[in-house]
Parts: structure tokens; C-alpha cells; sequence
């Protein structure tokens, strides 16, 4: 069989070779209409042809892969989340994720020979991502390379950021229960000194203060945020301050909540209210009745750290730029059966 050639992809989209090794290569700084683009991918694709990834590399120094560095991978949904909106971004600009499962609480120290195997491998550039939103600590030799962190904030600030925004979330979570006509609404809240603690709670505050209902400290408790210990905690609170609804930190504390007031006696949500963040759907969308919760843009965050670390060598940068703060992308309410009006 007769090998394709650029040639014949060119022939086929009626345009010139250079325009379809623009197109193909993801040349930056081309103009190339959207329109030619479309037509020199189909034209590729239905010959079966493809860049020579080999001599693409020696003609630009980049190898094409991507190394994408997470916390915890085969215990989390959200790194797969996080993988899959990098993974199909990548491949949409033609490069290849090389992943690398890191452990959770390890040293900065520690993450540095995960770091260097990646490089060793001659990524062009490095997504770090951890399993849940805080601010870190980094490899030394991270700084080799373009990178970009996702669900955290580093102590130095050299690099662009993206995190969830924890405050939004919360509002949106609470205001639903707020319209719903709640206005004792307890809150369950982690008690680890990490962002997401302190944003859930200032969204809880601010959706009080907009509707004129006073804070009570009764309303709020913290624990772990897993199922057991919510579960006594929410007991507690059920029985001591009688609210209408909770707002739980995550789907995981939602899940003791619902155990607690079914042995309260309490129905969700004829009696009392529920609404959870995360959604992790697993648990959410199969508690019964399905959990209303808030979800965390892990494949949007995945995504846009891919398409901003490719900017970043699009201009020929060793190193990332010096950003003004991290990205903040919006956490939407997910919207089930757990809410109602409270009892007249």
C-alpha cells in the first residue's frame, strides 16, 4: 500500500502543506481559520495520517508528553475526574499524559523523586495535583520545569493555580436551603485547617447574614468529615438545637446524617433537609432519597491546567510565569431529592 503523505492531506482539504503541518502540529501564533482546521483534521483523519511524533521532537525540543503528578489515584474519585479533563484536553492538542500516582501526606522531599522521574522521561511540562484543596509545600526540582498545580496553592506562589471556589459553593448549597423556606439550618462542619473548612463556613455566614438570620453557634459543629463520626455528631445536634435543615461539609458527613435521623425517627425531607458538597456520586446519587450536594469542577480544573500549561510553552517560556493569584472555578449545586419546605 501506497504510504499517505502531508502531501495528500493537503491535496485532499484543498490547502497548502505548511498550513497542514500548522494545523497539525499546533503551531502557535498561526491564523488558520477554524473553518480550515475542521477540514485539514477530517482530511487526516479519514487518510489515517499523522505528525511523526520522532522528527516533531527534534524539530521543536518538546516530546510531546505531559506528566501529570496526583495524590492517591486508585483510592479517589476525584483524580480520575482530574485525570480525564487533562487526558482529553491533551489529546485534543495531539500530546500524550504520562501519569504518576504519588502518596498522600508524604514530603515535599519525598514527591521530589516523582517529580525527577517525569522529568527524566522528558516531559515538557508537569500538572501537580493533590487530592483534596490546601496549600503545599514543593519538590525543589518542580521549579525545572513549567508546571502547573491543581487543588492547591504553593507557599512560594511561583506558580498558576486552580481551586475550587469553596465560598460559592457553599452559598449556592445554603441559599437553596434558604429559598426553600429553612431558616434553622445547622452546618456539620471537617476540623482540619485546610480551605475548603474555612470557605464552607464563611459561605454558610455570608447566606445568614444576606437573608437577616442571625449565626448561632449552636447550629454549627465540626468532626472528622467520614460517615461514622458525622453520624454522632449530627445526632447530637438533631436532638439538642432542632433544626430543619443541614448543610453537611461533604457527601460522606451526609451519609451519617441520614443514618442519624433515621434513628431519630426523622424523614428526609419531609422533617428534615439535606444538602451535601462534593458529589461524590456514588454516595450521592444512591442514598435514597438522592442527596442534593454541591459538585467540585475536578475535570474543568484538569482541563484548564492542561490548556494553561500549553500556553506557557506556546510562548517559549522555561518557566512558568509568576501569577496574581490561582484560578477559582465555580462549584455547581447538583440538584436531587433531599430538599423540601419545613413542616408548617
Amino acid at each position: 500500500m501506497k504510504s499517505v503523505g502531508i502531501r495528500d492531506v493537503a491535496k485532499l482539504a484543498g490547502v497548502s502543506v505548511t498550513t497542514v503541518s500548522h494545523v497539525l502540529n499546533e503551531t502557535p501564533h498561526t491564523r488558520v481559520a477554524e473553518e480550515t482546521r475542521n477540514r485539514v483534521r477530517e482530511a487526516a483523519q479519514s487518510l489515517g495520517y499523522g505528525p511523526n511524533r520522532v522528527a516533531q521532537a527534534l524539530r521543536t525540543r518538546r516530546s510531546g508528553l505531559v506528566g501529570l503528578l496526583s495524590e492517591e489515584i486508585a483510592t479517589t474519585p476525584h483524580a480520575g475526574r482530574i485525570i480525564l479533563g487533562a487526558q482529553e484536553a491533551a489529546r485534543a492538542h495531539g500530546l500524550t499524559l504520562v501519569i504518576v500516582s504519588a502518596e498522600r501526606g508524604s514530603s515535599a522531599e519525598a514527591h521530589q523523586a516523582d517529580v525527577q522521574a517525569l522529568i527524566d522521561r522528558q516531559v515538557d511540562a508537569i500538572l501537580y495535583a493533590t487530592m483534596y484543596h490546601r496549600k503545599i509545600s514543593l519538590p525543589a526540582n518542580l521549579h525545572e520545569i513549567p508546571a502547573v498545580l491543581i487543588d492547591a496553592t504553593d507557599d512560594d506562589g511561583p506558580f498558576p493555580s486552580v481551586v475550587p471556589d469553596e465560598v460559592g459553593g457553599a452559598v449556592a448549597a445554603v441559599r437553596h436551603l434558604v429559598e426553600a423556606g429553612h431558616r434553622r439550618i445547622a452546618f456539620l462542619n471537617n476540623n482540619d485547617d485546610v480551605p475548603a473548612t474555612h470557605g464552607r463556613l464563611a459561605g454558610y455566614r455570608q447566606v445568614l447574614d444576606e437573608h437577616g438570620i442571625a449565626y448561632d453557634e449552636k447550629l454549627v459543629a465540626e468532626s472528622i468529615s467520614e460517615p461514622a463520626e458525622a453520624y454522632e455528631l449530627a445526632k447530637e445536634i438533631l436532638a439538642r438545637s432542632e433544626p430543619t435543615a443541614l448543610f453537611c461539609y461533604n457527601d460522606r458527613m451526609a451519609m451519617g446524617a441520614y443514618r442519624a435521623a433515621r434513628e431519630l425517627g426523622l424523614k428526609i425531607p419531609e422533617d428534615l433537609s439535606v444538602v451535601g458538597f462534593d458529589n461524590q456520586e456514588i454516595i450521592a446519587a444512591n442514598l435514597f432519597p438522592g442527596l442534593t450536594t454541591v459538585a467540585l469542577p475536578h475535570y474543568e480544573m484538569g482541563a484548564w491546567a492542561l490548556e494553561t500549561v500549553l500556553k506557557i510553552l506556546a510562548e517559549g517560556n522555561d518557566r512558568s510565569p509568576a501569577p496574581v493569584g490561582p484560578v477559582v472555578l465555580p462549584c455547581p449545586l447538583v440538584l436531587r431529592d433531599s430538599v423540601a419546605p419545613p413542616r408548617p
